[in-house]
């Protein structure tokens, strides 16, 4: 059965949400619960805006995401990061891809690739920013393939363990 992709309440559907994020990232009951104060709270950021993808009645994916402030404490961690490579001017009028998780049994079927497509598509920005771990993974493949390049490399988050690269691609994104 193919996924429909639509809108979410990501509000009301959050602890759906992060169970998808917490199989599909490795996350913790911990790391869960203080990500779900941090999706409540960029809910409630002028523009954030959310898409799930559902399956047999299930949520299977989702993406959320909003219009980029360099008041928000992510571009004030890669800011420096970015300046130090000639790229900060992209935290500025840019749409920001803060999560997309899809459940594990439900990746490699092109769901990522239709979410972070409809939820941009919906951006009146020109440009989109994101941040993905540093490695060689399908996730940044996805990413590379949209029209997404590196504008930092080995981006350090407090508490994270692992480094990230920080990328951006201009609007719309590229299809294949």
């Amino acid at each position: 059965m193919d996924p429909v992709i639509g809108p979410l309440d990501l509000t009301a559907h959050v602890d759906e949400a992060l169970a998808v994020q917490a199989v599909a990232f490795g996350l913790g009951p911990e790391e869960v619960a203080v990500r779900r104060q941090i999706v409540q709270r960029h809910m409630q950021y002028q523009g954030a805006r959310a898409y799930g993808a559902t399956a047999g009645g299930r949520l299977v994916g989702f993406v959320y995401g909003m219009p980029n402030s360099r008041t928000h404490w992510w571009s004030t961690v890669v800011e420096p990061y970015l300046r130090a490579n000639g790229n900060d001017f992209w935290l500025d009028d840019s749409f920001v891809i803060t999560e997309l998780h899809v459940h594990p049994d439900h990746q490699n079927r092109g769901i990522g690739r239709k979410l972070i497509t409809t939820i941009t598509d919906t951006a009146d920005e020109p440009r989109s920013i994101l941040s993905a771990i540093d490695t060689d993974s399908p996730a940044r493949g996805l990413y590379h393939s949209l029209g997404y390049t590196d504008l930092a490399r080995q981006v350090h988050f407090p508490s994270a363990p692992r480094p990230y690269a920080v990328m951006g691609a201009p609007l719309p994104l590229r299809r294949r």
